[in-house]
This record gives structure tokens, C-alpha cells and sequence, in this order.
């Protein structure tokens, strides 16, 4: 694609815009010094002229990238409605060259923006770049696909998912598919049990709008925890290309299902009441979730999910993946542990019967490697202990959606979320959503700040 695209975010007075997607770009061209781009943006809001231009500087200084500014051609503002055709058809009417269309905009608005967009006429190679979630069922999923692909070809949309660039998850594949130590063990036949797990101490952070219709299960687990999945538990594509990568994912994920079949036994969930996070210098009081500004307690959302699944292929039968994802916890824990099976003999003399035969965990920022190993030694050598062999990453120079950005305006879909996968985690899922929507599974109550309701594991 070329350099000299045009980038058009719809919904750009918003939080996403300003924390997220405007330091990207300015992070982006301090990184690639021979792009260019066109930035407009169209929203709600009555903003001038100035007030967007203090915006992007604003947020082009976050990035430490304020010198960038003058690579942008000709930024502008544009109050509209961008569920009415007339307005979406003046704000790409005149662009030459490439386009791209973010819709930074709710779920349903993005729907009724791109359903106006039928009636107008895009430029050729037209981009559409969405949020998650993509609809709110595996049908509303369906019809949403339908809906874009009648606007541009499928290798044009990208479905965000901004986990799926991060460095992390890269290394993932890097450690399965190049190391003789990894590759020929990852699999039932050597792995116990996968956790991947994204633990945060923030609370809900004036999110109420989204979340309280959301809930950690389709915030995290729908979205960005079944993309991690599919990519520990994918074959080996033949390359990294959009068709190689996706297609081994979404094998993946069609091969997923609730553990046992079982989604009462195969789901909890957790909401938080009033508590206090953070040590004696940063402590601060959390009020409970239902009495949050925005919340409406009759949803009975859930702020703490896990659910556990199979991937059903002779390479993964047998082994629980548990995808867990909880907001107001003591402790941030973003991470992925695959633990080993334990080995089917240890010699006479050796003390100590581990439970496990090791364990490897990708820890998500700072990013970082470890293998856990039963080793013996010390001052009895024959005893066995837990070791650690730990490899640090770094925090990683890039913000979230800087490769989002960079692989939008270059056409690389191949870390973007392909249509069939959208709908799939949507089946996923749903006999979960089912089972709580019957009351099935209780809300189990936890103090913010604290490990979770009593009885849950809080390590792996």
C-alpha cells in the first residue's frame, strides 16, 4: 500500500482516539521516517479547528513525537453524524489515493455507520479497520461479516485485536516452532494443563458505558484470550502470510469447545465489592462494582470470568485450557503457563515427587520467559527443588496500537482477526452465556484487592 495514505477515524473526540490511537501514529512515524499520511478525523463532539490540533499535539508529545507533526498532511476536524449518508459521503468524497476508515465508535454505532456506507461510493482500496466486540453472537457476528464484505473484500477489513501484535505472543512462536527443546513436547502427550490468564488491579476506570454490557467473559476472553489460544494450540502454518497464519488460528478455533461440554462445571464467575488496592504508598479505595457511576446491578455483569476448554485434535485431546480475566485483583497477572506432564519415573534416591514436570511460562509485560525446572543439588543433593531459567524481553518499545496502525496502513492482515475466527469465539462461548443467563453458574462475590472469591486458584 502505498505511503501516502489517507487515515479517517470516525469517533475522533473519544477516549480511544485521544489515549490510544493518535500516540500510535505519532510513535509510528517517528519509527518509519519515510511515511506520510493524511490524519482526519470526523465525531460527535463540536470540536474547532484548534481543539482538534491541541488533541493530536497532545497526544503526539505523549508519544515523544511532537517533531512529527509536520509529517502529517493536513490534519482537520470534521463535526458529522456518521450513521447518515450524506455526511459519510462528504467525508471521503475528494480523497485520492488509499483510504482508511477506523471506526473508534461503539459497537452498535460502527454497525449503523458501515450499513449507510452501502449507499456510498468509496475510493478504490478502501480500508475498514473495527474494534472488537465483532457483533454480540455468533449470528449478529455472521450478519456483521456479510455487511462488510458487500463494502470491500475480506483481505481489506481488519478486525483489531491488538493483543495479536504483541510482542509476546510473538515470541510464542518463535519458542514452539524453532527450538528442538519445545517443538517435539508441545503437545497431550507431554502438556498437563494451559493457563492463560490477564489479571488487572485497575478497576473499571469510568468504562461503565462499554463494560456493564460487556463483562470480563466478552471484554477479554471472547476477544483477546481465544486468539491466544489458537495460536498455542494452531498447527504449523507453512509461513506467517494472512492466509498460512489465519488459516492454522482458526483451525484452531474450530476445533474449541466448553470442557466436558460441561459449562456449568466449566465456568465461574466473580464480581467485586468494596475493597482497597495497592500498598501503603499507593492504596486506594474501590467502591463495589454495583455502585459504580453507570453501572445498572440489574445486568448482573461479572468482573472475574474463567472458563475452560478443549481444543479436540489428536495433538490437544485431553488437555483443559483455562482462559481466565478479572479486573479490582491484589496483583496484576498477565500471563501464559503451559505446565508439563510429570515424567513417568523418578530413580530411587532422588527426594521429593514433584507435581509437574516443569513449567513454561510467557509473561505479558514486561515481557519476559521462564522455565521452571525440578532440579536437585545444594546442601542435600539428592533433594529436588523448583529452578528458574528466566530470560527478560523488556517492556517493549512499542505502544499497543502502533503495529495496529503500521499493519492497517500497509495491508498486512495477517495479525488481524479473520471473519470465520470472529464468529467462531462467538460459539465458544455461548453455551457459557447460556448456562449464566439461566443463573446456573452464581456471581461469587470478592473484595476488590484481594486474590478473587474464596476457593479459586490464584497461581498456576
Amino acid at each position: 500500500m502505498s505511503r501516502d495514505t489517507t487515515l479517517l477515524i470516525l469517533g475522533a473526540s473519544g477516549d480511544l482516539t485521544s489515549r490510544l490511537l493518535l500516540p500510535a501514529i505519532g510513535q509510528l512515524l517517528r519509527r518509519e521516517p519515510a511515511r506520510r499520511l493524511a490524519l482526519h478525523g470526523a465525531g460527535s463532539d463540536d470540536w474547532s479547528a484548534q481543539r482538534w490540533q491541541e488533541a493530536v499535539q497532545t497526544a503526539f508529545t505523549s508519544a515523544d513525537a511532537a517533531t512529527q507533526l509536520d509529517r502529517v498532511a493536513g490534519t482537520t476536524y470534521t463535526k458529522a453524524d456518521v450513521t447518515d449518508r450524506d455526511a459519510l459521503a462528504g467525508l471521503v468524497e475528494g480523497v485520492e489515493g488509499p483510504l482508511v476508515i477506523y471506526f473508534a465508535l461503539p459497537p452498535a454505532v460502527a454497525v449503523a455507520a458501515c450499513q449507510v456506507l452501502r449507499d456510498v461510493k468509496l475510493p478504490e482500496n478502501t480500508v475498514l479497520a473495527l474494534e472488537k466486540p465483532f457483533g454480540s453472537d455468533q449470528k449478529s457476528a455472521r450478519e456483521l461479516n456479510d455487511l462488510l464484505q458487500q463494502l470491500v473484500p475480506e483481505k481489506r477489513i481488519f478486525r483489531v485485536d491488538h493483543f495479536l501484535g504483541r510482542s509476546t505472543l510473538l515470541n510464542v512462536i518463535g519458542v514452539r516452532f524453532a527450538n528442538r527443546l519445545v517443538e517435539p513436547v508441545w503437545s497431550a502427550d507431554h502438556v498437563q494443563s494451559v493457563l492463560i490468564r490477564y489479571d488487572e488491579s485497575l478497576a473499571l476506570e469510568n468504562r461503565a458505558r462499554y463494560y456493564d454490557r460487556a463483562g470480563a467473559m466478552i471484554d477479554m476472553i471472547q476477544s483477546h484470550l481465544l486468539q491466544v489460544l489458537a495460536i498455542l494450540a494452531m498447527e504449523q502454518p507453512a509461513d506467517l502470510d494472512e492466509i498460512d497464519l489465519r488459516d492454522a488460528m482458526a483451525a484452531a478455533l474450530r476445533a474449541t469447545v466448553i470442557w466436558d461440554d460441561n459449562p456449568v462445571r466449566s465456568s465461574r464467575r466473580g464480581r467485586y465489592t468494596a475493597g482497597t488496592i495497592g500498598d501503603k504508598e499507593h492504596r486506594r479505595d474501590v467502591p463495589s462494582y454495583v455502585d459504580e457511576d453507570g453501572v445498572d446491578p440489574d445486568l448482573g455483569t461479572e468482573t472475574l470470568a474463567e472458563i475452560t476448554c478443549e481444543v479436540r485434535t489428536a495433538r490437544w485431546a485431553g488437555v483443559p485450557f483455562t482462559l481466565r480475566s478479572g479486573k479490582a485483583l491484589a496483583d496484576r497477572h498477565a500471563e501464559i503457563v503451559v505446565t508439563f506432564r510429570p515424567v513417568r519415573h523418578i530413580p530411587e534416591g532422588l527426594t521429593g515427587r514433584p507435581d509437574d514436570g516443569g513449567v513454561l511460562r510467557f509473561v505479558l509485560g514486561p515481557d519476559r520467559i521462564d522455565l521452571e525446572l525440578n532440579v536437585n543439588g545444594g546442601d542435600d543433593p539428592f533433594a529436588l527443588r523448583r529452578d528458574v531459567l528466566s530470560t527478560k524481553l523488556g517492556k517493549g518499545t512499542l505502544l499497543a496500537y502502533t503495529e495496529v496502525i503500521s499493519d492497517i496502513l500497509d495491508g498486512d492482515v495477517a495479525l488481524s482477526v479473520r471473519a470465520d475466527a470472529a464468529e467462531q469465539c462467538w460459539r465458544i462461548i455461548q453455551p457459557v452465556r447460556d448456562a449464566w443467563n439461566r443463573g446456573d453458574v452464581p456471581i461469587e462475590d470478592y473484595p476488590a484487592g484481594s486474590t478473587g472469591p474464596k476457593g479459586w486458584a490464584t497461581s498456576a
